[in-house]
């Protein structure tokens, strides 16, 4: 039990900035909830690509090529769902035709319901064709084959890769890049994004991945917790500047060192803030006391 006694005020703040957090978040899916226009969300850049990259799509004639990654279906696989919805939505009102390339069973039925959805939502459901969305390989680069494939054989105008991609992304992006298709292009995995910058027209990175699923579907649950997060985040950078600005000003601070009585400043582990987040239950005790 020597955390009890040793550790509660770093329990304390953790348990605080968590509820704070929690609040956040939920406080601000109920809003979302109960404004008819929603919470606002800054429009970011990427997604006037999107738009741009189906604008032109459309002028040539071409398909629209879109995969939400490699994983199997989790939230990073249904946030690019949610995109491509709204990408698939735009181009089926200018009859422009779609490639959704899927490399898990479960997505692929998602993917298919989804899109189906949107066609019927439009109106135009004798548009939709289920040779759009496609299981191609559950196997790496099996898929990665499939997919550069079908991007060489149609001649796709525009495509969106977008998910949790591997060592298979620059395969991708090189295949798109070679036949003049404008791309963007979203990754998960922070290893992979530098290969898409590298290939990629746009790309959407680290968090605006998330920012544009719910800019995009303007689901409540989404846009709440997009707006809960920012705050806390604010509100996490405002206890780091803090506590740095408290520790940084102890450092002028001077003690008087008890061996020689002399004067000097603050060692590191003197300090308030070190001690707050490193309790040591032998600290202040006479050294007899410690060796006991």
């Amino acid at each position: 039990m020597q955390w009890a006694d040793t550790g509660w005020i770093n329990i304390l703040f953790v348990l605080v900035l968590i509820t704070a957090m929690l609040t956040m978040i939920l406080t601000n899916i109920k809003r979302s909830k109960a404004s008819r226009e929603g919470l606002y969300i800054r429009r970011i850049a990427g997604l006037n690509a999107i738009d741009e990259a189906i604008g032109r799509s459309t002028e040539m004639g071409k398909p629209v090529l879109m995969v939400p990654g490699i994983g199997g279906l989790n939230a990073i696989s249904v946030q690019a769902l949610n995109i491509f919805a709204y990408v698939t939505r735009t181009a089926a009102r200018f009859a422009n035709p779609i490639r959704l390339c899927c490399a898990d069973a479960a997505v692929y039925t998602v993917a298919q319901e989804i899109i189906s959805d949107v066609y019927n939502k439009e109106g135009l459901a004798d548009r939709y064709d289920q040779d759009s969305v496609r299981f191609v390989s559950d196997r790496q680069f099996a898929f990665a084959a499939g997919v550069s494939g079908i991007i060489l054989r149609e001649q796709t105008a525009a495509t969106f890769f977008l998910g949790e991609f591997f060592a298979e992304s620059l395969i991708f992006a090189e295949t798109a890049n070679s036949i003049g298709a404008i791309q963007v292009a979203s990754s998960t995995e922070t290893t992979q994004t530098p290969f898409f910058i590298a290939a990629c027209d746009y790309v959407l990175i680290g968090d605006e991945f998330y920012a544009a699923s719910a800019y995009l579907s303007r689901e409540p649950v989404l846009v709440g917790s997009l707006v809960g997060q920012d705050i806390g985040k604010i509100l996490i950078a405002g206890y780091v500047l803090l506590g740095v600005a408290f520790n940084s000003a102890q450092q002028f601070e001077r003690t008087t060192d008890p061996d020689t009585q002399t004067s000097r400043p603050l060692k590191s582990d003197e300090r308030l803030m070190y001690m707050i987040f490193n309790p040591d239950p032998n600290r202040g005790k006479p050294k007899e006391e410690e060796e006991k």
